[in-house]
């Protein structure tokens, strides 16, 4: 089971998500560093857990309100050997392309796509992540492409909105479905992970990872991520 920690940047500085309600998100409280610092939150993840990638949410390009690239590219240049996994909200051949000429793997989240195409044009160029987005169980993104397993890459993020930070369990009848729809895919879970059980539940229905901000933060995997190695 592939651990991913993830960060949720906002106006400058790591947020703590919940639910999906981007206005109501705060600054990050964690145990592991003492301020909301990227740079800082990102050290003390290194420090703490084995960890070979990152997932970064850029919420201020998600919601069309500015950028995070330079803190994004800062931490890319600190830590040259950690795979960055970064949904800027991408919606276009042009923020595409900026992810990919600095050599950061894109998230492309279906709640940011205008149509599917996108998609399809990326498949051809780079090995992108899809983020299936999911919001109060209605899928969030161009119509049909949540069934439409021919148009997805190989590693595909069921991303439950409403679980996110919500300490509710993972969702793992979405995890389920679209294992049903595409077999072969590397599925990664996203929203409500609470334990080590939680992870071995992923496990059981074929989820190869799950991305994990505040149980990291609270301390609540960490007996299970030192049985792991």
């Amino acid at each position: 089971m592939d651990v991913i920690p993830v960060v949720d940047l906002m106006d400058g500085r790591a947020v703590r998500a919940r639910g999906g309600q981007r206005e109501e998100y705060r600054p990050l409280a964690s145990r592991l560093c003492p301020d909301g610092r990227a740079e800082t939150l990102v050290a003390a993840l290194r420090r703490c857990y084995p960890i070979e990638r990152l997932y970064i949410a850029d919420l201020d390009a998600i919601r069309g309100l500015g950028s995070q690239e330079e803190r994004i590219l800062g931490l890319q240049r600190c830590h040259p050997d950690l795979e960055l996994w970064v949904d800027a909200g991408i919606g276009d051949e042009r923020s595409l392309d900026r992810l990919l000429d600095h050599g950061l793997t894109p998230v492309l989240g279906s709640e940011s796509l205008p149509a599917a195409d996108l998609l399809e044009g990326a498949l051809g160029r780079c090995q992108p992540v899809l983020s299936l987005d999911y919001l109060d169980d209605a899928f969030q993104g161009p119509l049909g492409l949540d069934q439409d397993p021919a148009r997805w890459p190989a590693r595909v993020v069921v991303m439950t909105l409403a679980r996110v930070g919500a300490a509710q369990g993972p969702d793992l009848a979405a995890l389920e479905q679209i294992r049903s729809l595409k077999p072969g895919a590397r599925l990664y879970a996203a929203g409500g992970v609470r334990h080590g059980a939680d992870l071995e539940r992923l496990a059981g229905v074929g989820a190869e990872g799950a991305l994990v901000a505040t149980a990291l933060h609270e301390g609540r995997l960490d007996a299970w991520l030192c049985r792991q190695g």
